[in-house]
């Protein structure tokens, strides 16, 4: 099996190539590409790889430019940093999306289905179609305005705007107001992800997504990551995990 890779982080194609070797002994990545115009520049020579990995924020671009001035012929999975509401469209379409950082239980369900969808439908080809829905359901999504939080005895309502972000303590998942006040919310924070507008919202390692006027002060710190300074205060360690890094600095700079 024949694998491209499109991913401008050296570090994530070198660890998503390594687990792709692991699940597939057999895979051969052909090349890696870096970016929009180079990725056009391979798919014009006429190869076609059996299997395409494309993350969706280039250098350059969206992995989605592309496919305005080349045919692809190869079955793709999609990768991001960014949250789910952005690719529901690919689940529809049988194509598949990978969250970083990449899982290795996610990527092998990920190649099962490529071998169904490559091998029994015979659709090797993504159209164009299918990324104007993508585009256009990425328009329609709707982010969550408020949250419906118990307070003692009442029921009260906050407004997302207010909450500057959200940690998971011991199982259960809290949101910290502008106020200081911490709420139980009646979600986890991959659902959260799902709802909260990533212009303002980030998850930056396991257990903390915040909001953008939360980031007080950044620092850097060991193993390339970084830690950070809220507001309001808080006791947890802040600190954007080492796969976040990059990307957490392209939405900072968005």
């Amino acid at each position: 099996m024949k694998v491209l890779i499109v991913e401008d982080e050296v570090p994530a194609a070198k660890r998503l190539e390594k687990m792709i070797q692991k699940i597939n002994p057999n895979a051969e990545v052909i090349e890696v590409l870096d970016s929009v115009e180079n990725a056009k520049a391979f798919f014009k020579q006429g190869i076609v790889p059996d299997l395409a990995f494309f993350d969706i924020q280039l250098a350059d671009g969206l992995s989605f430019d592309i496919f305005e001035d080349v045919e692809v012929k190869a079955p793709i999975i999609f990768t991001t940093a960014y949250d789910q509401y952005m690719l529901k469209a690919f689940k529809v379409n049988s194509i598949d999306y990978l969250l970083k950082p990449i899982d290795g239980e996610e990527l092998a369900s990920a190649l099962k289905k490529f071998e169904k969808f490559y091998y029994n439908s015979g659709t090797q080809s993504l159209d164009r179609s299918v990324i104007q829905e993508l585009i256009k359901g990425i328009e329609k999504v709707p982010f969550k305005k408020r949250f419906l939080v118990k307070m003692g005895q009442q029921l009260i309502y906050l407004n997302t705007s207010d909450i500057r972000y959200f940690f998971s303590d011991e199982g259960l998942v809290y949101a910290k107001t502008t106020r200081g006040k911490k709420h139980l919310v009646d979600f986890t924070l991959d659902q959260l992800e799902q709802v909260l507008d990533p212009v303002y919202f980030y998850r930056i390692n396991r257990k903390i997504i915040l909001h953008v006027e939360a980031i007080h002060k950044i620092h850097s710190y060991f193993n390339s990551r970084l830690k950070l300074e809220l507001l309001p205060v808080t006791d947890l360690e802040v600190i954007v995990s080492r796969d976040r890094v990059s990307n957490f600095k392209k939405w900072l700079d968005s």
